[in-house]
């Protein structure tokens, strides 16, 4: 069985699935994060949506540099999670399964492409604190420390 984090689902609510892949982006002085700048900021670990016909990592690929602008190499999984949310850019009840990777940032391209993210560096430390989810925290705290 799959570890969930956060809100258990409503009995008498419906949930579309939504399979995406994260990473962990580990780079000297911390972990390179993506900020979705909204109404208020939000800190994730960069990744989303795995899109039909895609693979995890084919999405991991496309949706770090997406939200980054970066480039990564030797994705590793180091396991999954599910949470139950409202996703309001789909207007839908989401059940996320939520892979998780760890990669090398290789390169930067340029700055991210995703309208309203903004990539950022913090430490380990602060990362934990300051990660909008449970479940992106319990990972950065079982990989760094």
């Amino acid at each position: 069985m799959m570890m969930r984090v956060g809100h258990a689902p409503v009995a008498d609510q419906k949930y579309v699935l939504r399979p995406g892949a994260y990473a962990i982006l580990p780079v000297s002085g911390g972990v390179l994060l993506t900020a979705q700048i909204a109404d208020d900021m939000d800190i994730q670990l960069p990744g989303g949506g795995i899109d039909p016909g895609e693979s995890p990592i084919q999405a991991l690929h496309r949706e770090v540099l997406e939200e980054t602008g970066w480039r990564i190499g030797n994705p590793r999984r180091l396991g999954a999670f599910r949470r139950f949310v409202y996703m309001p850019e789909y207007g839908i009840l989401a059940e996320k399964v939520c892979h998780i990777f760890v990669a090398r940032p290789i390169y930067e391209l340029g700055p991210p492409s995703e309208p309203d993210h903004e990539s950022l560096v913090l430490s380990a430390d602060d990362a934990v604190d300051l990660l909008g989810n449970d479940g992106d925290r319990l990972f950065v705290k079982r990989y760094f420390f």
